[in-house]
């Protein structure tokens, strides 16, 4: 589980070598008794071994270098790529042409240095919190590989790309809980930034009043160096937040509801160590997050987004979309505009009750899902898969809803099952999240 910043260190002392870490990277995903071949949809081994070998030679040359020159990273399947052909985990989009330019999240993470090891498995078109692609194949979550448990979803390759040290880092989307789940689910660290903070051009939408662009990796600060690339700014570590100086509300409203005894002991237990170091934890109500399941009942604003984009595709190509993926789009069709226009009201109202009752803390802190990553064996059946879908996204997109900042952290213990402990910040207020978020990171790795 190697930082960024032990990687530099690393590469600029010459203790390690760009092709080395190429090298590795390439070593797992290609490891028969991997997840490699289910969490990459193409494997860029020829381009990043030259990448890497260049770096080398020009570090050896005393060149001046990006800062993370050398260092693998992985990117989810929904982001263009100068002459890659961007299918969003889909088999619709398999012949479009590839794209012509980089998206300019790609070209940021391009120009610090880093190389591109490959396109990671997503939920077909991002619309699912499971991570499962009947396609091109779902990795299995770290956790209990001898039973078999899903990666959570949508970025569900890269959260195993980076468990599984494929990548050092992974590129996701988060509309409900994409970055967030998988993190959770595979014991990393997953981030959701407030949604204008990052560009999205040149990624595939899912419903763009919710989408947002972030990344996954080992740690918080390494998360923080990946979104201020991501956003045009130089990285800078986070400042440092006292224990005694954070105050957080766990709310008792619907996100403490239907958790299962490992998720229970893992939160409950982190939360009381947090509470013991000197964090103010304040339990109490917030019904306003009750309003947001009654908004979404019919689907949704990311149904009916979904639907608007997809409308074309859907009309040509139905039999070729996931069928679990293609029931959720076409409720859409039943969504009118002035019913899309009362659920931004609503939403608009909520945001804001929600701001007014939460002035007096930092974030919201709550399970990132109230299950341990469920088995494959648990979805044969769509209605299990409706409920289960249903129930991990619940949490998550409690943030992408009050158009917010989120981010989960392990909250296990070595050996147990992966649970996430998820801080949601108000709009804007990523970099306070962040360095919440890493003081946080650190009391709860000092058990």
């Amino acid at each position: 589980m190697r930082t960024l910043n032990e990687l530099t260190q690393a590469l600029t002392r010459g203790t390690v070598r760009a092709r080395q870490l190429v090298d590795e990277a390439l070593d797992r995903i290609t490891d028969p008794n991997g997840e490699g071949s289910r969490a990459f949809m193409t494997v860029a081994a020829q381009s990043a071994r030259a990448q890497a070998d260049e770096i080398d030679r020009q570090r050896a040359a005393g060149a001046t270098l990006p800062e993370f020159a050398g260092i693998p990273i992985a990117v989810k399947d929904l982001f263009d790529v100068a002459g890659e052909v961007t299918r969003a985990g889909s088999r619709i989009l398999a012949n479009e042409p590839p794209a012509l330019r980089d998206a300019p999240v790609i070209a940021r993470l391009r120009g610090a240095g880093f190389i591109f090891i490959g396109r990671n498995t997503m939920t077909e078109f991002a619309f699912s919190g499971l991570g499962l692609n009947p396609h091109y194949g779902t990795p299995a979550s770290p956790f209990d590989r001898a039973t078999g448990r899903i990666p959570g979803g949508s970025t569900s390759g890269g959260a195993v790309a980076v468990a599984d040290g494929m990548a050092v880092a992974s590129l996701g989307t988060d509309t409900g809980g994409s970055c967030r789940i998988p993190a959770a689910f595979c014991g990393i660290v997953g981030f959701k930034p407030t949604a204008h903070r990052v560009p999205r051009d040149g990624a595939t939408p899912l419903a763009h009043s919710l989408d947002s662009i972030g990344p996954l990796a080992n740690s918080v600060s390494c998360c923080a160096t990946l979104d201020a690339i991501l956003r045009g700014v130089t990285p800078r570590a986070p400042v440092s937040v006292s224990l005694n100086d954070i105050r957080l509300q766990l709310p008792t409203s619907l996100v403490l509801n239907d958790m299962d005894e490992h998720v229970t002991k893992a939160f409950e237990r982190g939360v009381d160590e947090l509470a013991r170091a000197g964090v103010s934890i304040s339990r109490r109500p917030l019904p306003e997050l009750l309003r947001i399941p009654e908004i979404n009942s019919r689907g949704g604003i990311a149904t009916a987004e979904a639907y608007a984009w997809h409308r074309p595709l859907i009309e040509r190509d139905r039999e070729q979309y996931d069928p679990r993926v293609a029931s959720r789009i076409i409720k859409g069709v039943d969504l009118t505009y002035q019913d899309v226009r009362d659920m931004h009201d609503a939403r608009a109202e909520v945001i804001a009750s929600v701001e007014r009752a939460t002035s007096d803390v930092d974030a919201l802190v709550l399970p990132t899902t109230p299950i341990i990553p469920p088995p494959f064996t648990a979805f044969e059946h769509d209605a299990d898969y409706a409920r289960l879908n249903v129930l991990c996204l619940r949490n998550p997109s409690l943030a992408n809803f009050l158009d917010g900042c989120a981010i989960s952290l392990p909250v296990h213990r070595p050996g147990e099952p992966p649970v996430g402990l998820m801080l949601i910040g108000r709009r804007g207020s990523d970099d306070r999240l962040l360095a919440i978020a890493q003081t946080i990171e650190a009391a709860l790795k000092q058990r």
